[in-house]
């Protein structure tokens, strides 16, 4: 709904009007068969422009429904481990989590502590804390290692 008195019209082939009255603007759009089209409202005078409103509504879902296909939805994938990880295991995680890094997705580091491991608590920091520093060139932390109940939790994103 147009409420100003006076707006700027573009017409159907890209030509500018100027500023014409409403009226005008709309006797111009019903010669050409086409609906009056209010495209930026917050201008001063309102821009309108001449054109089949079917088509722009088509075009305008056109480029939402791309929009929404090109972009990227960032998953979190967990990786779990325990706080005495040997070595190659803990590579092998590792990899796994460089994968994720570089495809966009958030990394939630899992250690899970089990009987008597909840005593050595530092154990699990030190892994998350090994996996944090050799993933600084990628990855930042988002979430710094916290205990919750019986496991120890730190998230990673891509830089």
């Amino acid at each position: 709904m147009i409420t100003a008195s006076e707006v700027r019209l573009i017409g159907a082939e890209g030509e500018n009007h100027g500023v014409v009255t409403k009226p005008q603007a709309i006797e111009i759009a019903r010669d050409s068969g086409l609906d009056l089209v209010e495209i930026s409202p917050n201008a001063e005078p309102p821009v309108c422009k001449v054109l089949d409103f079917g088509k722009f509504k088509y075009e305008q879902q056109k480029k939402a429904n791309m929009a929404r296909k090109n972009q990227k939805t960032q998953d979190v994938k967990e990786i779990k481990m325990r706080p005495g990880i040997d070595v190659h295991d803990y590579d092998t995680k590792l990899k796994k989590v460089n994968q994720f890094i570089e495809n966009g997705d958030k990394v939630k580091m899992t250690i899970r502590f089990r009987g008597r491991e909840m005593a050595h608590q530092q154990l699990g920091m030190e892994v998350l804390n090994r996996v944090a520093e050799q993933m600084k060139e990628t990855a930042k932390v988002e979430a710094w290692p916290k205990m919750e109940g019986r496991q120890m939790i730190m998230v990673i994103s891509p830089k």
